[in-house]
């Protein structure tokens, strides 16, 4: 974990190469770049993908060698789980590299599993400002370290995990507002939470929030695309979900949050804990992703030191490596961003990497593989697609916010 966080102009450079599609002042253009400068701050508390769908779709096994898209950090200390060789993490907010620095830091030094659940199981404990000085602060590198005690509205950032952390960056602010809509309109989310049964889950589904998709104003603030934006979704990922519905965001978005309110017990989905409350809803099990259950901490701790994380993209990053040397790679919803030639970019470095075996997992915010005819077939042909795994992973996926998950194994 030593590698600089990118001054601000390198990380607004990064991230305009990856989400301006459209010329400055276009409309389209312009949302591009107010997406892209509301990434340059913390996005994700917590990742909004299931990392318990993904190593199983993945089959990740001991001693394999990982890249991924950092995101919250959720992923990367879940796979520690599988005891991997490594786990090298790229994401192009200094945010998160500094949130995965931190997890990674609290795992290896804080005193025990209390300790640590505190920290990122509850994060609103008083408690957690002090271990953060006492515990945390000496293993930090300088830049990680200037960014959690630099000051956000007169308050040095490490006092989210005092206040209830999940209820800050841009998706908890979403959140919080999709609450706040949902309170106001007579829905007490709680009771979903109560829920005992799946029929439950879809009796209040079906009564109390599928009826709220029908209302003019959910209606037109769906159809805004910038009103995702604290989803994560800039404008082109937008577009792809409308085109789920025929043009329509609604209807797409009402069967999600159909999927994640009905297609799991809630208990074990701590998804839905956090769509409802911005917190977890238990201490272990499917409650908590699963380097927070207190039954891995003891392997998260002693596999912390397999974790590298970077400030730049996962072509540039592949770039750097040795051919053969990466076992399975994880680009979460990143390739809806991408014009044709940064996707080809990215797959020649991915087959250029690929050990004998190699997987590529991947998210879409539409249905359909975004690949085919975008893709050389040179160098996609050198992969197999696995319907069958990416239709299992799609189902088993409990934030059910994407249209699908995608994998593919390498051919050779």
């Amino acid at each position: 974990m030593t590698s600089p966080i990118l001054p601000a102009a390198g990380v607004a450079d990064q991230l305009g190469a990856a989400v301006h599609q459209n010329g400055a002042l276009s409309v389209t253009g312009l949302l591009e770049r107010g997406f892209s400068r509301l990434f340059q701050g913390l996005v994700y508390a917590q990742i909004w993908e299931d990392p318990v769908a993904d190593m199983q779709a993945l089959g990740l096994a001991e001693g394999e060698r990982v890249v991924c898209i950092a995101s919250g950090g959720c992923n990367v200390m879940s796979y520690l789980t599988r005891r991997p060789a490594e786990v090298a993490a790229v994401d192009l907010s200094p945010a998160h590299v500094a949130l995965l620095r931190l997890k990674g830091a609290a795992a290896r030094h804080l005193p025990d599993q209390g300790a640590f659940f505190d920290f990122f199981g509850h994060a609103d404990r008083r408690g957690n400002i002090a271990a953060y000085d006492r515990f945390l602060a000496p293993h930090l590198d300088a830049e990680t370290r200037a960014w959690w005690e630099g000051r956000a509205w007169g308050r040095r950032r490490i006092g989210i995990f005092a206040r209830g952390a999940y209820r800050y960056g841009l998706l908890g602010r979403f959140l919080g507002a999709t609450q706040t809509v949902a309170r106001l309109a007579g829905v007490d989310l709680d009771r979903l939470l109560a829920c005992r049964t799946l029929d439950e889950q879809r009796h209040f589904y079906e009564t109390e929030i599928a009826p709220l998709f029908d209302r003019p104003l959910i209606r037109f603030l769906a159809s805004r695309r910038a009103a995702l934006f604290g989803l994560g979704i800039p404008p082109a990922q937008h577009d792809k979900l409308a085109a789920d519905g025929g043009g329509d965001v609604v209807p797409v978005l009402r069967e999600r949050v159909r999927k994640l309110m009905c297609d799991f017990p809630v208990a074990g989905n701590y998804f839905a804990w956090q769509a409802c409350r911005r917190r977890y809803g238990g201490t272990s099990g499917g409650a908590v992703p699963p380097y927070l259950d207190p039954a891995n901490f003891d392997t998260v701790r002693a596999m912390a030191d397999r974790v590298s994380v970077r400030n730049r993209s996962v072509t540039e990053y592949l770039g750097e490596r040795p051919a053969g040397s990466v076992d399975c790679t994880v680009l979460l919803d990143a390739q809806d961003w991408m014009t044709d030639a940064q996707l080809t970019a990215l797959w020649s470095e991915l087959t250029r990497t690929a050990a004998p075996g190699a997987r590529v997992l991947f998210r879409t915010g539409g249905i359909p593989d975004i690949l085919p005819g975008r893709v050389p077939a040179a160098i996609l042909g050198r992969w197999a697609y696995d319907a069958d795994a990416s239709r299992l992973a799609s189902a088993a996926d409990r934030s059910a916010i994407y249209g699908a998950v995608h994998l593919y194994r390498f051919r050779g």
